[in-house]
């Protein structure tokens, strides 16, 4: 018979956040965390904590969400897993999960983090995934988007692209790449940085996305930077094109 231990559990998720009020648990309503934590509370016996790297809003998707819990259990990793996937929702799975340092924490030890914005502007409809991208009705101008995100790549005061105005914490960051391609009527934004503001990434592709359309110019960003108001910067792209990538350690 296997021992009863207590330990740092690393996990990683990927999730379909079309369903979902977003990563945070809230009372009555359907959450990433709150679904987890009922699951592995229930497994367990023990009412268990599922800490998140960050907290995706409502409606935005993750493939690589990272996050610890302290479980006591005695089954083995692959069956703890095993045991997790099977009473979770389809829309949630947990892709690995492994015994941690007890000073490993999802969000104090993240260093960096990958997000991806979809777009799509072809002919068709986009029927089978609709659900994760915002569709447009004309094609923006890449090479004006894409000079555009040299300016917003680096380190700087994000304030304009933060939608808490409240925010009382640093609105500096580093993102060191904003990288835009486009293939057969998709066009995806991929931002890599230390960390984002609350709708940094759906501000930064709205405002992208007017640039692509002529509404602003790629030389309108350095004081649309420099202001720190969100009210000047762009519309908040939709949250259904959003998903968390990936969330770096050292």
């Amino acid at each position: 018979m296997s021992k009863i231990s207590k330990n740092n559990y690393k996990l990683t998720i990927s999730y379909d956040g079309s369903r979902y009020y977003g990563w945070e648990h809230q009372p009555d309503k359907d959450t990433i965390q709150g679904k987890l934590e009922s699951v592995i509370s229930k497994l367990t016996g023990t009412e268990t904590e599922v800490i998140g790297a960050g907290r995706t809003d409502a409606g935005v998707h993750a493939k690589g969400m990272v996050a610890n819990a302290v479980i006591t259990t005695d089954m083995s990793e692959q069956l703890l897993k095993e045991q997790i996937n099977r009473y979770l929702p389809d829309d949630i799975s947990v892709t690995d999960l492994k015994i941690a340092g007890e000073r490993f924490h999802a969000r104090y030890k993240a260093v960096g983090k990958t997000y991806r914005y979809t777009c799509y502007y072809g002919e068709n409809k986009p029927v089978f995934d609709r659900k994760y991208l915002y569709r447009l009705d004309l094609e923006p101008d890449l090479e004006k988007m894409i000079k555009a995100a040299e300016y917003l790549t680096g380190e700087h005061d994000y304030a304009s692209f933060c939608s808490n105005p409240k925010m009382k914490k640093s609105t500096v960051r580093i993102v060191d790449k904003i990288d835009i391609k486009k293939k057969s009527g998709y066009i995806t934004f991929t931002y890599h940085g230390t960390g984002f503001l609350q709708h940094m990434v759906r501000i930064l592709t709205g405002t992208l996305l007017e640039v692509g359309y002529g509404k602003r110019t790629p030389e309108s960003i350095p004081a649309l930077i420099d202001a720190k108001d969100r009210k000047l910067a762009g519309f908040t792209a939709p949250a259904q094109g959003l998903c968390l990538i990936s969330v770096d350690y050292n």
